[in-house]
Formats: structure tokens, C-alpha cells, sequence
């Protein structure tokens, strides 16, 4: 009898840890949550604190890799340009669209998150890898 209720416990309390990680089952309603790709070096902690060093390492790679054509800031030329992308379920980026701005300014914004490595987890939903989409504004302002 106190094996049982052990072993009763533990399926108990591992079913409710793993369902806080990746979803919630409310009145027969199922949720599932994004687990965000993992940026290398954010591999530690629970997932909001992943979560919070994957936003932390995008903007630091944005601001670092952050380059103004040379001609489009000679001629004065500002804009805001829009890139939306997935980071995929192998965890490499693929643009989806590049929106504002001049060409130039896009081909600029897109060369930026080309360069985002690759993950060391994919995202992941319901236990399974999928593509996360996201959207970063670049602001060129001379």
C-alpha cells in the first residue's frame, strides 16, 4: 500500500511539472505554450529565464551587427524597415519578408538577421519542434 501511494504521487506530481512547461488544460480547454528556440550560451535556467536571455542575446546581436549603407546614409535617406522570420524546427533563420525602407535599407536589415547563428534547442510546442515566427523593426535614422 505505501509503494502504491508513492508511485501514485510521483505520476501525480510528474504530470503537473511537465504540463507547467509546455501547456495547461483548463475545463477540458488545452493550451499549449511556445517554448522559444534557445540562443547558444542560453541554455540554463527554467524557460522564462531562456526566454529572457533569447530576447536579450537577438536585440544585443541586432544593436552589434547594426550596419547603415554607406550611400543611403551619404544621401540622408531614413526609414523604418519590418523583417519578419521563423527560426525553423532544425533552429535556423528563414526570412519571411522584408517590408519599408529602400532596398538598400532592407538588404541591410535582412543581412542582419541572416547572421543570427544557429540555435542550440529549436522552439518547441507541445513537445515537439516547431517555428517560432518573429518581427524586428530596424529604425535608420541619419
Amino acid at each position: 500500500m505505501k509503494n502504491l501511494i508513492i508511485v501514485l504521487s510521483l505520476l501525480v506530481s510528474t504530470s503537473v511539472f511537465a504540463q507547467r512547461e509546455w501547456g495547461n488544460v483548463q475545463k477540458n480547454e488545452v493550451t499549449l505554450n511556445e517554448i522559444p528556440p534557445i540562443w547558444p550560451g542560453c541554455e540554463k535556467g527554467n524557460v522564462t529565464a531562456r526566454k529572457a536571455c533569447f530576447k536579450k542575446k537577438l536585440y544585443a546581436h541586432v544593436a552589434q551587427n547594426f550596419k547603415y549603407p554607406a550611400t543611403e546614409y551619404k544621401n540622408k535617406v531614413q526609414g523604418k524597415v519590418i523583417v519578419s522570420f521563423v527560426i525553423n524546427e532544425k533552429g535556423l533563420v528563414e526570412i519571411k519578408s522584408v517590408t519599408g525602407g529602400t532596398k538598400a535599407l532592407q538588404e541591410a536589415a535582412k543581412q542582419n538577421i541572416m547572421a543570427i547563428p544557429k540555435m542550440s534547442k529549436p522552439g518547441m510546442m507541445g513537445g515537439k519542434p516547431r517555428a517560432i515566427k518573429y518581427k524586428v523593426p530596424f529604425n535608420f535614422k541619419v
